[in-house]
């Protein structure tokens, strides 16, 4: 079987679970080729498990100080080419296209007649899930931005639905720092991030941002690049996220046990919709601007029980391989049966 999978290069999150997907496809022995969109080609940081991908432009929001621009936005995807690149891209030597909600390959299949299966986040909120902040719009884009045959969500619950659990791959620390806080507020200024840190100095702040601070950092705020393995072995010995609302890294931090504060991408309906499930089973402190009060209240708290997700990527791969595509539920149900979540999330569902 010949894949091509394609992958939302927005933001890490989809690239994270793609990345769980390319070891496990790797050990199934399967042949794939990989395509992203939405970022500038020098953008892309340790891209080494997908071999020679491919990088086109496909859409990507445009954000200004965490805070979606819809019109520039619109601006955007009308001025580029996508039109083009999915006329381009020949795609009926595969046998599948796997598709974590990228337009290209997507539309690209469907106007061919290649199968195609989506396994996003975003597949997920095409179920009554916890949502909110959503319009037509976005019910739009979540139906139609990526269309597949066959649609496979992930969520950090079930909700009652075929829906698979997160896809998480996180090192384990024998050392942990209470005291020290992971950031990852892509969105926002960084220079408001720091002015934000600063008076919280009896805490460790290892903060990740592609830009780098005009002023000078406090001696207890750290500042780093984008870089995939540094990253994690911060979120592994930390005691804490301060974070946006993206669905990976909050999968991984409840897989980690690490207490979560979060702050929603404004006018982004996954986002806000995260922040809705969050709240719902209690698994997060969110906040709608950078409040200090909050986050004062949000360090004393204690930290929860990690929870234990199966391998989803094996698992999914299995399933794959066994061409039966039409029956996800019993998939569903099987990963499932081997997650342990906490009592008062069985409440709240």
């Amino acid at each position: 079987m010949r894949i091509l999978y394609g992958v939302q290069g927005t933001g890490n999150g989809h690239i994270s679970r793609a990345r769980v997907m390319a070891k496990a496809l790797k050990q199934s022995g399967l042949k794939v080729d990989f395509l992203f969109s939405g970022r500038p080609a020098e953008q892309y940081f340790d891209m080494e498990d997908f071999g020679d991908y491919q990088q086109c432009k496909g859409l990507s929001f445009v954000t200004e100080r965490g805070r979606v621009n819809l019109l520039k936005t619109a601006q955007k995807s009308l001025s580029r080419s996508i039109f083009n690149e999915v006329s381009e891209l020949e795609v009926k030597g595969y046998d599948l296209v796997i598709n974590d909600f990228e337009p290209v390959t997507a539309w690209a299949a469907k106007q061919q007649g290649v199968k195609s299966i989506s396994i996003s986040h975003q597949a997920a909120l095409q179920y009554p899930v916890p949502k909110q902040g959503g319009n037509w719009i976005d019910e739009v884009i979540i139906n139609h931005f990526a269309p597949t045959d066959i649609t496979l969500g992930c969520h950090w619950h079930h909700f009652g639905f075929p829906i698979l659990p997160p896809f998480v791959e996180v090192p384990c620390s024998t050392t942990q720092y209470s005291q020290q806080i992971l950031v990852y507020l892509p969105f926002e200024s960084a220079d408001e991030i720091a002015r934000f840190l600063t008076p919280f100095s009896d805490y460790q702040f290892f903060v990740y941002h592609s830009v780098k601070p005009i002023k000078p950092l406090a001696e207890h705020i750290k500042w780093f690049g984008f870089s995939h393995e540094g990253f994690k072995q911060h979120l592994a010995q930390c005691g804490g996220v301060i974070g946006n609302a993206g669905f990976e890294l909050a999968s991984e931090a409840m897989s980690l046990g690490k207490k979560l504060l979060v702050k929603p991408l404004l006018g982004q309906f996954e986002q806000a919709s995260n922040v809705a499930a969050l709240e719902l089973l209690a698994a997060a402190d969110s906040m709608q601007v950078l409040d200090p009060v909050k986050v004062s209240r949000w360090l004393k708290a204690p930290s929860p029980k990690p929870i234990q997700y199966p391998k989803v990527g094996n698992a999914l791969v299995d399933w794959i391989k066994a061409g039966d595509w039409q029956q996800p539920q019993l998939l569903c149900d099987e990963l499932w049966s081997q997650v342990e979540l906490p009592d008062n999330w069985q409440k709240r569902q």
